[in-house]
């Protein structure tokens, strides 16, 4: 559940209908959204400061259900491969399913408001931190040190962002970004495994699999 109701719901959920490819958060005018969530203009100051604090509040409204969602999934997860497959799957539902939600995430990361650049950062650290505690406290990759996995996890949720994009403007290639993202996020953590690997080790992997 939501914890912003009232009007100050309304303006954020309008500001998301009226967002499009062309249509940035920092283009939309305050009368356009309050028309928009059937309100009086007037009352947007009665929520909001200013227009930098109500895109924190879209970002945060964006950021709370999605996070919520993955972290009850990775938390049930048996492997990181599980972890992954079930993250990578849930994030691009939900972004196909909220596709204004993935344009403000992309383009205000590098809009022009230094306000929402920051806060979006924040927030891309936040799920980051939160990725990398799931898989420590799961034990998921017991052989990775702990900075190691915060660093694969902060790779892995830009990367993402990144395609989120891609997997909704093409279809066909929907089964295929998936597949890809997941082949990412454990090719970071295989190449982790074999970093700390002496060269002895390496060999002997080497002539097991050639035995």
């Amino acid at each position: 559940m939501h914890s912003i109701t009232g009007g100050k719901l309304k303006l954020i959920q309008a500001a998301l209908r009226l967002i499009t490819e062309t249509r940035s958060l920092t283009s939309l005018g305050l009368r356009e959204l309050a028309r928009e969530a059937g309100l009086n203009p007037n009352t947007f100051y009665r929520h909001f400061k200013s227009l930098d604090e109500f895109g924190l509040q879209v970002l945060g409204y964006i950021a709370e259900e999605m996070k919520t969602g993955v972290r009850e999934l990775r938390q049930m997860a048996d492997t990181s491969e599980q972890a992954s497959r079930d993250t990578v799957a849930f994030v691009y539902r939900y972004f196909l399913a909220n596709p204004a939600a993935t344009t403000v995430a992309v383009r205000e990361l590098h809009g022009p408001s230094p306000v929402l650049r920051r806060a979006l950062e924040a927030q891309l650290d936040a799920s980051a931190r939160e990725m990398a505690e799931d898989i420590i406290d799961r034990n998921l990759v017991n052989a990775v040190p702990p900075e190691t996995i915060h660093e694969i996890s902060r790779m892995t949720i830009r990367y993402i962002l990144f395609r989120a994009l891609d997997y909704i403007e093409k279809p066909g290639q929907r089964a295929a970004i998936q597949v890809e993202t997941e082949h990412f996020i454990n090719r970071q953590f295989r190449g982790a495994l074999l970093d700390d690997l002496t060269e002895s080790d390496i060999l002997a992997l080497r002539t097991q699999n050639h035995g």
